[in-house]
């Protein structure tokens, strides 16, 4: 017998296993002593398990467990037979026979043999302790073995390797992992019988316990063994049994609170093993005191690992729990503010599923007011954390209140609130929060509970009416019952005058009783109003018989009128009063839907500026905004609609995954996917004439009221469509059939046709050549000459004809499709221009029908002189004042067709995407006549000038085409290589020749030549000719190098005293041209340009901006120090002003280090002198320019430059703006920090200054946040104490310098005293002499 086993020594230790001394030890280098020791014990333990307790057998058994890892496979598997006799060996009593008489002699109540009992399942739980912390490593092992032995590799070293492998192997392997189960398996039978029985001390029985549970811990930190699901159950069972039967509560809240802290993967079962432990076992006081212990606990910001497995914890035990979790919220909420974010989104998280289960549970009605209140102070946590500080908290309340928005129960009452807060987290710092933000604002549209009585449409106009019609019948009812004699049910009565949120609420409180006995639980008020309409409309009255016996029982039990006995009169009083409450239940309905409706609209605006966020996930949720609320019919979706579809220039079309984990589309493909969506897919419901129809009515509408940019971008994306074969035919053909149809229609359907075809024609331009008669029937027919609109529009389809083949640089190929003259399209385009008209849409047409004739026709001057020459005649010959006043008649019918009936009703018209359509306005009513004409004769001069020099650089690039051929057919010819080598030098001569007699021509003969046309022009150009005059001029600049030099100054004039805004903002385009053109010219006098950036009119000003953009973003002109009055344009009230400068600094934030080169310019063009902002758009502009210097030596380099400013500067706000600059900058490597540590002999005497200081702390906060935590803080708060010190330095100093000089003036008030006082003296005397 071996002595006295002592478990807590013996577990004590084998702490260090090298230590561990054995009294008879086996020598482990002797692989037969250990085999002999394993097989005398396995015998001796099978005869009896009593035997376990010789010292010699429990010595062979400890030396085995301590050399095990010299131990094979299938010796290993042995030796856990023998302990546990839990596998496949049904000889081996061992540990399952000493259960079973053990659990005999407790029912027998034999007390003699338990502490026989005692000490053998003591040294049976010290043996599978230690066998199970070592198993791991033989298993491993043994592993390891298996895989050699099996998969044998040639080369050097496979025979040694498969030797060693066969040696281990021995026919059996051992695999930890599949003993797993069943020896838990044998540890929750030894759990089962009544240890209080045989261990009487606690302290023994406890250490027995941890014994036999420590192996289940140790498996449970193993992530992959706790993937099985099979060793997961036995693992919870075992614990289960543990703290049910045994007293492990305590042992097991410390062990699962160590885990929590180290090991990240076991928060959700420890969470599983807790409800498994409450709902099969009755036990909570573990899951209590678990939770109690977390409440206690503190969490800093530092620590990210254990908050992160504490709050999954947390969250996976609500969702299994919620029960056990609400008792101990209260508790919980000290986490609401821990330092620790993870902690707090926890308790959010928490919040949502107890708001969810309390929301769901049914309740009786005397609770129903506790379950209120409940949700209400639950609901109220949630929105004091939407203002948090932490991104990710707000973040986590946003994704809160959207699934909760998916419950079947909708909150009324909280829905506003939630609605409130959401549109105001929409202009949220953070891009996440803006997006959940957008996200759970098409939620709560998708969830609305307004859709009982009207559907599901949010038309504010519409619900308006309804709640106008509701309070019209409303105050009529109560008119005519008189509010004195009108029987209330609860006994309150609400006046007329009270406010809408008032009488909803009185509302409420009458419906209290109602609303216990609906399906829908808080959808009670709105269930009540849905059958009141229904009854009162009485509409299918089989059908909605059953909803009627309803309310009505609802009636009898809310107005308890007995109508036995009271008279017909009294009766139909109770009617009216039910009639009345139901009136004013559907009133607070109607106005809960039009608060949220508002609410909602009132949104746009921010959502809309959202779509151009630099975000991607923002612009996709946004998008996805508007779509809904298009479904919906919201007012304010036409707007965002409208919008997005700019972003169909967007070059991201790949798809990418966000922070989430959610794949998000490209921007592009998701606006397609949205247009296609709303306007361009068949409905499931119509037939295919219908679908069509409603097809071609969406695109024409598109065009109705479009902007020029609107238009453009829609082309884009019609040009997409088409390209992908996305258009069906019959479409276009319909799309035809509005643009020819011979009966009047209003004029936007006929011009929105056209417009639609034009577009669609760019991807596919036979969808225009195969009806180019009916384009000239049309359009440039009896239709056309009625409306020069529809005109114009035709003019561009014509357009399409050529091809949309985009040139290539340096390519000499031309695929354009030209026409020749004779054809008759130019004769019909020669007729519409020469038709007579003193309509202002003239212009626009004639420009475009000149394009066209110079695009389509193989020598479009003749055609052009021939115009120029006819309208010569029509603007200087006399002709007969019949025919004038014919001609003008017709002039004026055909300005009057603007205001037909038919047209005052139509959409506004779509621009015109020339620069010229807004220039010419129609002076006084002498002016008409031959200054019309005159001003007709100019805009042709001017353009056919601008459209003459694209077409000699086409007839030069032919001729250089031609010679190419030319010289590759005389190479064929001549193989010579010399002769090669010469003709490549001929052939490179005579394309500079052909080069430099084009800009001859150009130069020379356009305006100066003896046969020139436009020579007669040039001399007769004057200001005084208003808008046509300027315009030509500007176009024929840029013919010209010498002409435009000698008019330069004169249009630059023109642009300082002009008082008309057309003529100032057409010479900024055609500037624009000009140094296209010639930049140099511009470039030196590019402050001219800048001017029109402070120009009073808008229009000038966006021009202006375009220009500038332009000009800079392609390389046209230098940015000498300007850059700051492009800056300002920020912070303009106009939003497009805005929005194009925001894109300008984009695009500019692409090129290389452009805003970085400039930075410094902006800053000192905006803080000081005769440009110099206010601070707080000064702030805003400089916050967004800071957003695009990324590279983190450019921030350093900026640190530097701006430290070295403050020398420079002497003013307080120069101070200021410098220093708010340094704390616009990230900051994120120690390097800036030590270039600004450097710069502080530059700074220090400012450090007074409230402001600056101010700034250096939020420069010192941002450094601490983007530290490393491993490394030390000395460095910082070293420069943090420094700052204090020359700030307090630098507050005596002025305190000083003020002492001092309130003693000077007042030294200096004495002394100007002293003088008067001696002045006075001296001439006292003489006083008195006199």
């Amino acid at each position: 017998m071996a002595p006295q086993f002592n478990l807590q020594e013996e577990l004590q230790q084998i702490a260090n296993p090298q230590d561990y001394i054995i009294t008879n030890e086996v020598d482990a280098t002797d692989d037969d002593a250990l085999a002999a020791a394993l097989e005398h014990a396995v015998e001796a333990t099978a005869v009896t398990p009593e035997n376990i307790l010789e010292s010699e057998v429990l010595d062979e058994y400890r030396s085995l467990l301590k050399h095990s890892q010299s131990l094979r496979g299938s010796q290993m598997s042995k030796l856990l037979d023998s302990i546990t006799s839990g596998t496949s060996l049904d000889d081996w009593i061992c540990l399952q026979a000493e259960i079973d008489a053990a659990q005999r002699d407790i029912d027998a109540d034999d007390h003699d043999s338990f502490p026989t009992h005692r000490q053998i399942l003591d040294v049976y739980a010290f043996l599978i302790h230690w066998f199970a912390m070592t198993a791991d490593k033989a298993g491993s092992k043994s592993s390891e073995d298996v895989v050699v032995a099996s998969k044998p590799k040639r080369g050097k070293g496979t025979a040694k390797t498969s030797r060693k492998a066969s040696a281990n192997h021995d026919g059996e392997t051992f695999t930890w992992t599949e003993q797993i189960v069943p020896t838990l398996a044998l540890i929750s039978k030894l759990l089962r019988i009544k240890s209080h029985r045989i261990w009487l001390s606690t302290a023994e029985r406890d250490t027995f316990i941890n014994c036999v549970t420590q192996p289940v811990y140790h498996v449970m930190e193993n992530e992959t063994l706790m993937k099985s699901e099979s060793i997961r159950n036995e693992a919870y069972k075992l614990i289960c049994l543990a703290v049910k039967n045994h007293g492990h509560a305590f042992g097991a809240q410390t062990s699962m609170i160590q885990c929590l802290q180290y090991f990240e993967h076991l928060a959700e079962p420890i969470a599983e093993i807790l409800t498994l432990l409450k709902d099969q076992f009755d036990h909570t006081q573990l899951a209590e005191g678990i939770l109690r212990e977390i409440s206690g606990k503190t969490f800093n910001a530092q620590d990210t690992k254990s908050p992160r497995s504490f709050s999954r914890f947390l969250i996976r035990l609500t969702d299994l729990s919620p029960l056990l979790v609400r008792k101990q919220l209260s508790l919980l909420l000290a986490h609401i503010d821990s330092e620790s974010y993870p902690m707090r989104m926890a308790i959010i998280e928490i919040v949502g599923a107890l708001i969810k289960d309390i929301a769901m549970e049914e309740e009786t009605q005397v609770d129903a007011q506790k379950k209120e209140n409940r949700i209400n102070a639950l609901f109220d946590l949630l929105f004091e954390r939407t203002l948090d500080l932490n991104s990710y908290v707000r973040a986590k309340v946003l994704n809160t209140f959207s699934r909760l928005c998916d419950l079947p129960v909708k909150f009324p009452k909280q829905r506003q609130d939630i609605t409130k807060h959401v549109v105001a987290m929409l202009q949220d710092k953070s891009s996440s929060v803006r997006r959940y933000a957008i996200a759970l604002l098409t939620k709560l549209i998708l969830t609305h509970p307004f859709g009982l009585l009207h559907g599901g449409p949010l038309n504010l106009t519409e619900w308006e009416g309804r709640y106008d019609t509701v309070v019209k019948e409303l105050k009529e009812m109560e008119k005519n019952l008189g509010m004195g004699v009108t029987p209330d049910p609860e006994g309150t009565q609400a006046e007329e005058g009270e406010t809408e949120k008032k009488e909803g609420e009185d509302t409420e409180e009458q419906s209290d009783d109602e609303e216990a006995d609906g399906d829908d639980d808080d959808d009670a008020d709105a269930a009540e109003v849905a059958e009141a309409m229904e009854e009162d409309e009485e509409e299918e009255p089989v059908e909605k018989a059953p909803k009627k016996e309803k309310a009505a029982k609802k009636a009898r039990q809310s107005l308890p009128v007995d109508l036995a006995n009271v008279t017909d009169e009294h009766a139909l009083r109770a009617f009216d009063a039910e009639k009345h409450v139901k009136l004013k239940l559907i009133k607070k309905y109607v106005a809960d839907a039009l608060a949220f409706i508002r609410q909602v609209e009132g949104a746009s605006d921010t959502l809309s500026q959202l779509l151009v966020s630099t975000s991607k996930a923002e612009v996709l949720e946004s998008m996805e905004f508007f779509k809904t609320a298009h479904e919906y019919e919201m007012e304010c979706a036409e707007v965002g609609i409208t919008k997005m579809i700019h972003l169909i220039w967007t070059k991201d079309n790949s798809a990418t995954s966000a922070e989430d984990g959610k794949e998000l589309k490209g921007i592009r493909s998701k606006l397609v996917e949205v247009y296609r969506l709303l306007y361009f897919d068949p409905l499931p419901d119509l037939e295919p004439k219908q679908q069509v129809n409603r097809i071609a009515k969406n695109m024409i509408e598109r065009t109705y009221g479009a902007t020029l940019a609107e238009l453009t971008s829609l082309e884009e994306l019609m040009r997409s469509l088409m390209a992908d074969g996305q258009i069906h035919q019959d479409v276009i053909n319909k799309l035809w059939h509005v643009y020819s149809v011979e009966r009047e229609i209003p004029r936007c359907q006929r011009r929105g046709a056209i417009i639609i075809l034009g577009m669609i024609a760019l991807a596919k331009p036979e969808v225009v050549s195969e009806r180019l008669e009916t384009l000239l029937k049309v359009g440039l027919g009896r239709f056309g000459k009625a409306d020069l609109v529809l005109a114009r529009y035709t003019c561009i389809a014509l357009q399409r004809l050529g091809g949309s083949t985009k040139k290539v640089k340096g390519s000499l190929t031309d695929k354009s499709i030209r026409f020749p003259m004779e054809h008759p399209l130019f004769r019909k385009l020669q007729d519409a221009i020469e038709h007579p008209s003193h309509s202002m849409d003239w212009f626009g047409m004639a420009e475009q029908a000149v394009n066209t004739i110079y695009l389509l026709g193989e020598q479009p001057d003749s055609l052009c002189t021939t115009l120029l020459r006819d309208f010569t005649l029509r603007a200087f010959n006399p002709k007969p004042k019949a025919t004038t006043q014919d001609a003008t008649g017709g002039s004026q019918a055909m300005d009057e067709d603007r205001e037909e009936p038919e047209a005052k009703a139509d959409p506004p018209t779509p621009p015109s995407p020339s620069k010229t359509e807004a220039t010419e306005q129609p002076g006084e009513q002498s002016d008409l006549g031959d200054s019309f004409h005159l001003s007709q004769l100019l805009f042709l001069v001017g353009h056919v000038a601008i459209k003459h020099i694209v077409h000699l650089e086409l007839v030069e690039r032919d001729l250089k085409r031609r010679k190419d051929e030319g010289a590759k057919e005389k190479q064929a010819k001549n193989a010579g290589k010399a002769h090669v080598e010469e003709l490549d030098q001929i052939v490179g001569n005579a394309e500079d020749d052909i080069g430099d007699h084009i800009a001859d021509v150009r130069e020379r003969e356009m305006l100066y030549g003896p046969n020139s046309i436009l020579a007669t022009f040039g001399p007769m150009i004057d200001p005084t000719l208003r808008n046509a005059a300027t315009l030509a001029l500007s176009k024929l600049m840029c013919v010209s190098s010498r002409f435009c030099e000698e008019n330069l100054l004169l249009l630059f004039k023109i642009v300082e005293t002009s008082k008309d805004a057309n003529i100032r903002g057409n010479i900024v385009i055609a500037l624009g041209d000009i140094a296209v053109c010639f930049n140099n010219m511009i470039d030196e006098n590019s402050d001219n340009l800048y001017r029109g950036l402070t120009d009073k009119d808008l229009n000038v000003k966006k021009n202006t901006l375009m220009v500038l953009t332009h000009l800079i973003l392609n390389g046209m002109i230098k940015v000498k120090g300007q850059l700051g009055e492009m800056a300002k344009c920020l912070e303009d009230e106009d939003t497009r002003i805005v929005d194009l400068a925001k894109l300008f600094f984009t695009e500019l934030s692409t090129k290389d280090n452009a805003i970085y080169n400039n930075l410094p310019d902006v800053i000192s063009h905006l803080s000081v002198g005769e440009h110099a902002v206010d601070e707080e758009t000064f702030q805003s502009t400089m916050k967004y320019i800071f957003n695009f210097i990324e590279k983190e030596k450019q921030a350093e380099s900026i640190v530097e430059k701006l430290c070295q400013r403050f020398r420079l500067t002497e003013e307080p706000r120069q101070w200021q703006d410098i220093a708010f600059c340094l704390s616009l900058l990230p900051f994120k490597s120690e390097r800036s920090m030590k270039k600004l540590i450097e710069g502080l002999p530059f700074y220090q005497d400012k450090l007074h200054n409230e402001v600056v200081f101010t700034r250096f702390s939020e420069i010192l906060a941002k450094a601490r946040s983007n530290k490393s935590s491993n490394k030390p803080d000395s460095e910082l708060k070293e420069f943090e104490t420094i700052l204090q010190e020359h700030r307090e330095k630098g507050e005596e100093d002025q305190a000083l310098e003020k002492t001092m000089k309130k003693k000077a003036d007042q030294a200096k008030k004495r002394a100007t005293r002293r003088g008067a006082t001696r002045r006075q003296r001296a001439t006292t005397p003489d006083d008195a002499e006199d």
